[in-house]
């Protein structure tokens, strides 16, 4: 979220001035139009705050070069002289990008907030430290504004809900409830621990579906361009001398016209499908065909089923054991999870069964098709026994075990498959150019 200052004028003439946060300036014109005429008054405009470099020096010290955020050049160049500065230039920012904040590095400020909230440090001083030890520039300003919100006295809620593109959108909602949860730091070591299974479910997805096609896509590519441009002109010499062609290489040169003679039509046939599909499963629609299908998938849908379910337990526990909310604490743990059919039939199933029904948790969770047996079990007997929450936390547990030995196999299974590919291919090229050679 961006940070812009309005300006209105009374029936009177008088500016009143005031900020707002919007995503861009487009959206805060657009809130402060409509602030205006709701109260009777004229919009006059809407100044978004930007980075300034700055060039200025106090009496009889060297000259001190900088840059601060401000809504306008005049406004920092006031600020500059109330301190005792004489301000030799002040210049807009031609090119302020901020980049964006690596997952690995939230999850690691996280954890660091939570061993320091372990030594019973003020959570103020926990800012001051860190936000001068952030390497990242965009995260080290987020920290910054986190500081002086919570200072100006706003809920956590607030505070950390506009930086849901630099923390993610659930990560910000648990440091927001942190300050009202009555122990900060198990809040932060919970959401710590939810960031780390994340970055892990996505590397384990990488490994087990990018990495490998992939690699078979390049060797895809490398055989296409053997057949249809190297082979060719090493085949060719046996009809210059009149001679016939051995039968594989005969074959291989029957392929590789056809190829050349096609090409066209091939690559369209697959790029056609797949560029498609590609966009399709971009919609909403398409994703949530995409996490429905992924998770049927023999072996690998499997592990990222039980992976989801795993995450959904992590996240419940940690807000369950600081909130009574069930609805909310089901809604918040579902989209968490990383599938979205999982939430899907959590919100369309499972919660109107409880809000309209009047059905239990487990009941609900059942309906929906989509926990596993042993999930189910598990919660079943954590509401029976009241430690729902515990149980919830012990089920994570014992997936996070589960998938981490199952992981480990299949990611070697499938390696060992793609090397088998490339060992045949490299076979049937060498065969190839031997009888070649030979004749």
């Amino acid at each position: 979220m961006e940070q812009f200052k309005y300006t209105v004028t009374t029936l009177g003439g008088k500016q009143v001035q005031g900020v707002l946060e919007a995503a861009n300036k487009k959206e805060a014109k657009a809130a402060a139009i409509e602030f205006a005429a709701k109260r009777k008054l004229t919009f006059q405009r809407i100044d978004q705050k930007v980075t300034f470099l700055y060039k200025a020096q106090k009496p009889g010290q060297e000259v001190t070069n900088g840059e601060q955020q401000a809504f306008s050049k005049e406004e920092l160049q006031t600020a500059l002289e109330r301190l005792g500065f004489r301000v030799i230039s002040v210049n807009k920012k031609l090119f302020d990008f901020k980049g964006k904040v690596p997952s690995t590095e939230v999850s690691s400020w996280i954890r660091l907030c939570a061993d320091l909230l372990k030594e019973n440090l003020p959570y103020d001083e926990i800012l001051n430290l860190l936000g001068e030890d952030t390497p990242n520039k965009r995260l080290k300003e987020t920290i910054k504004q986190i500081q002086q919100d919570l200072k100006e006295g706003k809920e956590g809620k607030e505070v950390f809900g506009k930086h849901e593109e630099v923390f993610g959108k659930f990560p910000a909602y648990m440091l927001g409830v942190a300050s009202t949860s009555g122990n900060m730091r198990s809040v932060y070591e919970s959401t710590a621990k939810f960031m780390a299974r994340d970055d892990e479910f996505k590397r384990n997805l990488r490994k087990t579906l990018v990495s490998p096609f992939v690699t078979l896509g390049v060797i895809f590519l490398v055989v296409a361009y053997y057949v249809m441009v190297i082979f060719p002109e090493t085949a060719s010499m046996f009809e210059k001398f009149g001679k016939p062609l051995p039968p594989m290489t005969a074959k291989t040169m029957a392929f590789s016209n056809f190829l050349s003679n096609n090409w066209m039509i091939i690559a369209a046939m697959i790029l056609i499908p797949v560029t498609a599909l590609i966009f399709y499963i971009r919609t909403p629609k398409g994703k949530l065909w995409k996490d429905k299908v992924i998770i049927k998938i023999p072996v690998i849908g499997e592990l990222m089923h039980k992976t989801s379910i795993e995450i959904f337990a992590r996240v419940f526990h940690s807000l369950y054991s600081g909130s009574g909310e069930n609805i909310e604490v089901i809604r918040i743990a579902s989209e968490a999870c990383r599938n979205s059919y999982i939430a899907h039939q959590m919100n369309e199933v499972g919660i109107p069964l409880m809000l309209g029904e009047g059905k239990g948790i487990v009941e609900a969770m059942e309906a929906t098709g989509v926990f596993p047996k042993t999930a189910l079990s598990r919660f079943r007997s954590g509401a029976e026994s009241g430690a729902l929450s515990n149980n919830a936390l012990q089920l994570a547990n014992y997936y996070e075990t589960e998938t981490g030995y199952r992981m480990d196999r299949v990611v070697g299974a499938i390696n060992g498959m793609v090397t088998m590919v490339i060992m045949t291919v490299m076979i049937g090229l060498t065969v190839v150019s031997s009888e070649t050679s030979v004749m």
